[in-house]
């Protein structure tokens, strides 16, 4: 939405100029097109910090470790969970909450990876009219 005059016009007061994207990348949930896989393991860790981070909301935050306390108070244990509420935190978003994305990576030969609907630049009119038409000399 910033790339037209009359989008964010505060945004013109700050000296800004409208931009816009060229590729977008759609979360690819429900019957949306997926025409991009993306590898996400060297940014798993970071995506399980921001897991966390949703303390308020959302299925992460201390699951692991109000997981752990109470299977405590019933005198259980899971391994997994490790002794300490970081550990059961981070153990129980990569086991409980990264399945799907672990499955889509295991499909595609990738330890994580996340589908999307990509929308790329169009390449101009004149190239593509080319390539349909143009025939030898």
């Amino acid at each position: 939405m910033a790339g037209m005059r009359k989008d964010y016009p505060e945004h013109f007061a700050a000296g800004l100029e409208p931009h816009s994207v060229r590729e977008r990348y759609y979360f690819a949930r429900g019957p949306q097109l997926v025409n991009r896989i993306v590898e996400i393991t060297p940014v798993i860790e970071k995506k399980m910090d921001v897991l966390l981070a949703g303390k308020a909301q959302g299925p992460a935050g201390n699951a692991g470790a109000r997981l752990r306390a109470d299977l405590a108070s019933r005198g259980l244990k899971l391994p997994l969970l490790g002794n300490d509420d970081e550990t059961a935190n981070r153990a129980y978003i990569r086991q409980f909450l990264l399945e799907e994305e672990r499955e889509l990576g295991r499909k595609y030969g990738l330890e994580y990876a996340e589908a999307y609907h990509y929308i790329g630049p169009k390449p101009p009119a004149v190239d593509e009219y080319i390539k349909q038409h143009a025939v030898p000399l």
